[in-house]
């Protein structure tokens, strides 16, 4: 199949999400996109990158962003997207992996919610989902210097928090620049001390990179 047949089958696979999602559906470039996925007091914000030669010989390039969820949980919905890739290789698999990650979100909706799954807000409830971001107040972001180092980029950004909501709003807010949106890797990691508990709230994200995430919430330790 030639370039000109996949970019047909993606223009048509787009007019269809288009049609389906609405305006839940965001165009960010001309050949990248993004939506976000809510169930409940749950939400996952799906960017992605469509190569040339998809879908006849390569997967979409995406990335995740949900703060709230628990490793284990993002690793199941990247475990998931990939099973229905390879269950559908040389297929348009967009429409599919949406709902593959909104079928896992109502399975974590319907669990009994916990400290760890929740969002957390200092009383252990969940945000209100249609609440907008915009209705709760975004911390400082401080912007790092931009680093050159054997033809890679880096840069560092850091802001104080006392909820996950924070955490999300941040990241929201940094993925806005479509710099930051369409990195190769963009990891994370936060703590959060809870005086009720007298305990911290921590996570992290390697995006790909191994143990990175990891190392930075090491640093904040």
């Amino acid at each position: 199949m030639t370039d000109e047949d996949n970019m047909s089958r993606q223009a048509e696979e787009i007019e269809a999400l288009c049609s389906i999602y609405g305006n839940e559906w965001n165009i960010d470039s001309e050949s990248s996109y993004s939506i976000q996925i809510k169930e409940g007091c749950h939400s996952v914000t799906l960017y992605i990158d469509l190569p040339a030669d998809y879908p006849s010989n390569s997967p979409p390039m995406y990335q995740l962003l949900a703060p709230e969820l628990r490793n284990e949980i993002k690793q199941k919905i990247a475990s998931s997207l990939d099973d229905v890739y390879f269950e559908n290789v040389g297929e348009t698999v967009l429409y599919q992996w949406i709902e593959k990650v909104r079928e896992v979100l109502q399975e974590l909706s319907e669990q009994p919610s916990n400290e760890e799954e929740a969002v957390d807000t200092g009383d252990n409830t969940c945000v209100d989902s249609n609440i907008p971001m915009s209705d709760y107040e975004l911390p400082q972001i401080h912007h790092g210097d931009v680093i050159t180092d054997r033809k890679s980029v880096f840069q560092g950004h850091a802001a104080s928090v006392v909820t996950t909501d924070q955490v999300k709003q941040i990241l929201l807010k940094l993925y806005e620049n479509k710099k930051i949106a369409h990195a190769t890797h963009n990891i994370y990691a936060y703590r959060i001390f809870k005086e009720d508990t007298q305990s911290y709230i921590q996570d992290c994200e390697d995006d790909g990179e191994h143990q990175a995430g990891g190392r930075v919430l090491h640093l904040l330790q």
